[in-house]
């Protein structure tokens, strides 16, 4: 499996609009990945589309670090054809495959051997990485197996909208809060993936927020799932792109407390004392609050703090 990459904002853009593909290539997101599946119409997804996919990730000059494209999902009779054609054609230039509507292992065990067989056929050196994501009650109930069917597996992503209609919910919104809601309806799936996704080192992904104007709202949304210790969310829009790499990001103030509290504790752990627990800044610390510091130092320094 791929190192874990710095995933606080994932851009989504239709792969059947050239021009927003471009506008796309140079926005300062971390992740970049093309629609083949809801953003494209049925009568789009057609191999000129596909192709049209090819020549952005291969000809335009992305700004994003990390390229991926979200196939049609493993039930339908575009998925096959939507992961030949991109993986043959973009080659190294895909960095991974956003897979829809993961129900059970089996839609995993599918695209992980097609893509196997595709490396090999192609010659292709860069392992295309799998992001499984969870849209149906089903998918949720089986997260731990899917998880777990595939080394290509690296993110497990949560998706709002087909979620909301596969549990009954009367909502329009996708990703928005029910102010009626006696708490965060969204609470129980985001945990049950972050929870599964660290089980397995995998990355946990939040999903869209389709109300583009409504950036308070975005970042209300984006810092619930920050909080709960989510890497990124997917953003639909430019504008909210911004919003996401600062709340995923820690500020320079708890990335500066943070290599304080580890270097203390460096300090008294192997000083002649050998202390197991410190006082640090009036509060006590010790090997836990190592590791709860030194996650913000990593998010930190690769957020470029």
């Amino acid at each position: 499996m791929t190192p874990p990459r710095l995933r606080r904002s994932i851009l989504a853009v239709p792969g059947s609009s050239w021009k927003m593909l471009e506008k796309a290539a140079g926005l300062p997101a971390d992740t970049v990945f093309i629609d083949l599946e809801d953003a494209v119409s049925p009568l789009e997804r057609t191999d000129e589309t596909r192709q049209q996919v090819v020549r952005a990730l291969t000809e335009l000059d992305w700004r994003a670090a990390t390229r991926e494209v979200r196939v049609n999902d493993v039930t339908t009779h575009w998925c096959r054809r939507d992961i030949e054609l991109i993986v043959a054609g973009a080659r190294e230039q895909l960095h991974g495959l956003v897979l829809p509507k993961v129900e059970d292992a089996s839609h995993v065990h599918f695209v992980h051997h097609l893509l196997n067989q595709l490396e090999a056929e192609h010659g292709i050196t860069q392992r295309v990485c799998i992001e499984a994501q969870i849209e149906t009650a089903r998918g949720m109930v089986n997260v731990e197996q899917i998880a777990q069917a595939s080394d290509r597996v690296e993110t497990i992503v949560f998706g709002p909208g087909d979620y909301t209609a596969s549990l009954g919910i009367v909502q329009l919104s996708v990703g928005a809060i029910d102010p009626l809601y006696p708490g965060d309806q969204w609470h129980y799936a985001l945990s049950r993936i972050l929870t599964t996704a660290r089980a397995f080192g995998k990355q946990a992904i939040d999903g869209p927020y389709t109300q583009i104007k409504d950036l308070d709202g975005f970042r209300e949304v984006a810092t619930r799932s920050q909080r709960l210790g989510f890497d990124g969310k997917w953003a639909v829009h430019p504008d909210q792109i911004a919003i996401l790499n600062e709340v995923y990001s820690p500020s320079r103030e708890q990335f500066e407390q943070a290599l304080a509290l580890v270097e203390a504790y460096r300090v008294a752990t192997h000083g002649d004392a050998r202390l197991g627990a410190v006082v640090h800044d009036g509060e006590m610390i010790d090997e836990a609050s190592r590791k709860m510091a030194l996650a913000i130092v990593e998010r930190g320094r690769a957020a470029g703090l």
